[in-house]
Parts: structure tokens; sequence; C-alpha cells
């Protein structure tokens, strides 16, 4: 009896590594403390008002990361691009916050995209796609996204202090030790 092309699909599936769930595997060896460069990148914010880079800073200590540095820059894509490439010299991943909406000085995905080696679509779909369920077609305004330089992870978050704990709490701080893992393969 021979085995048809379509059996031969299912027992290979069926083959593979069976018993392993790839994905908690690699958080069983990802790193439980990364080192993180926070950066905030607005006009009006400084360290009093900045609402959006504080929870973000919260949210890493709690989680029990690193914070390597942390500063305010005006929207600006060259310092912006200049001081998040500087950052990837010590931290594992940056995280900004500000600067990814639409308006006509909201510059952050122009000055990260071109300095992006490899981009995480996903996380700007899902990021959205989670704020929808909060601010309704008010989401799609947002170009938040991620990306690798060198070995570095980079997530651009807007500047709002809700939308930052939505990205924290549901999309970074569950794969941060996951994602720098893989990076340093």
């Amino acid at each position: 009896m021979s085995i048809t092309h379509t059996n031969r699909r299912s027992v290979a599936r069926d083959s593979y590594n069976p018993d392993v769930d790839a994905p908690t595997a690699h958080r069983t060896d990802a790193p439980a403390s990364v080192r993180v460069f926070v950066l905030t990148i607005s006009d009006t914010r400084t360290e009093a008002t900045d609402t959006g880079g504080a929870a973000i800073v919260e949210a890493l200590r709690n989680a029990g990361h690193t914070i390597t540095g942390r500063k305010i820059l005006k929207d600006d894509p060259e310092p912006v691009a200049a001081a998040v490439r500087a950052a990837t010299v010590s931290a594992d991943v940056v995280i900004t916050t500000g600067g990814t909406g639409i308006t006509s000085r909201d510059s952050t995905y122009e000055a990260l995209a071109k300095l992006f080696e490899k981009r995480l679509d996903g996380f700007g779909e899902l990021f959205r796609m989670l704020s929808y369920e909060q601010v309704g077609a008010a989401a799609m305004l947002s170009r938040a996204c991620a990306g690798t330089i060198r070995r570095t992870m980079v997530f651009a978050l807007p500047g709002s202090e809700k939308a930052v704990r939505l990205a924290m709490e549901k999309l970074i701080l569950p794969e941060l030790g996951h994602v720098v893992r893989e990076l340093k393969r």
C-alpha cells in the first residue's frame, strides 16, 4: 500500500515534534530580565508630564527589567534616529512613545522605518486590532510599529498613556524575553 500525497503531508505534520510547543519552549529559554531604553518623542512633554514614558518605565520595572536610560526629545526625525541608534549599543530593546500619529509634526515612523533591518509588521497590526476594541475606527490613525536594528528590538508606541499601557500589557511584556532570545540567536 502506497502513501498518497495527502497522507504524506498528514504523516509529516503529525510526526514533526508532536510534543513540542515551540513558543512555550522558546519562552522557557528566554531571559527573565532585559535591558531597555525608553525614549519619549514630543514637542510638549516634560519629565513631569510624560505619563506615557513613566507608564513604560513602571511596567518594565514591575516585570523585573532594567532601564538603561530614559530621554525626552522633540519630534524631529534626525535626533530621534540618532538617539535610537545610540541606544542600541547598550540596550536589548528600545521603546519609544509619541510621534506615531498623522499630524504634520508626527515623524517617529519616518525616523525609525529607515533604520529597521527587519520589520515586525504583526506588532502594529495587533496593536491596532486591540486598540480598535477601545477607540473604534480611530485606531487606524496609529502608526505604531516595531522592527530590529542590529540585535536590538525597537517598539514605537503612541504617546497616549492608555495606548502605552495596552501595548505593554497585551503585547510587549508577554513576549519581551522571547523576542530578545530570538534576536540573540
